[in-house]
């Protein structure tokens, strides 16, 4: 099995990916987002009726989402977004999957402000939900977890929903596998590439959930 890599190492695995072999970012966010939607459906098959909600931020983590949100659509699968950044916040390659989605005449609820006010309008859509995907927060993230992003992963937590965390559980250090403040506790999580180190540590399982290991088309040596 190909060993856990660090925050560092995984960027330049992207970057040699992108830049050196000429494979498009939006190339290597649309691998991840189909298999993603895979975990997806594995997860949502006993519901009669599904209810996805996926829980977007401005980065890579939210543009696997938005492509997620694409496929289930097209699969008839109700799968709801919220982004949880202001929309102008969102560029590159998510930015690509966004606009795709608008265009497809998707409804994308925006949720930036006071933390107070995001969570009262996030927990119904919880409670409602039969699946959670996280894609608030991604490997690069660092430091004290912040507001709105602390309280809504605590909502998320209270929830009780079965939840996909996408490469890494927001609010996880990808490197120590230790919780930077509140952190996801997911069901299961879909990670790019290759183990992240801190998915290997004490306590990490804790956050994790079960681990898929995608292979989204980055070599590894």
């Amino acid at each position: 099995m190909t060993p856990a890599k660090s925050r560092d190492a995984i960027r330049r695995l992207d970057r040699h990916a992108i830049e050196d072999l000429g494979i498009p970012g939006a190339v290597l966010m649309e691998n991840a987002g189909r298999q993603i939607a895979d975990a997806a459906r594995g997860m949502i098959q006993d519901a009669a009726d599904p209810k996805v909600l996926i829980l977007a931020g401005r980065g890579n983590n939210g543009g696997d989402g938005f492509v997620v949100a694409r496929h289930l659509t097209m699969d008839g699968v109700r799968a709801d977004v919220v982004l949880l950044a202001a929309r102008d916040q969102v560029r590159g390659d998510a930015g690509t999957n966004l606009d795709i989605l608008e265009r497809m005449g998707f409804e994308i609820r925006v949720l930036d402000g006071p933390a107070g006010g995001i969570v009262a309008q996030l927990e119904p859509l919880l409670a409602a939900a039969d699946l959670v995907v996280d894609g608030l927060l991604g490997t690069g993230t660092r430091g004290e977890i912040r507001q709105p992003y602390a309280d809504i992963i605590d909502a998320v937590n209270a929830a009780g929903r079965p939840v996909l965390a996408i490469d890494i559980p927001s609010g996880m250090d990808c490197d120590t596998g230790r919780p930077l403040g509140p952190t996801i506790r997911a069901t299961r999580t879909v990670t790019m590439a290759a183990l992240k180190t801190g998915f290997e540590q004490p306590g990490a399982a804790a956050y994790t959930g079960e681990v898929i290991l995608a292979d989204i088309g980055v070599p590894l040596e």
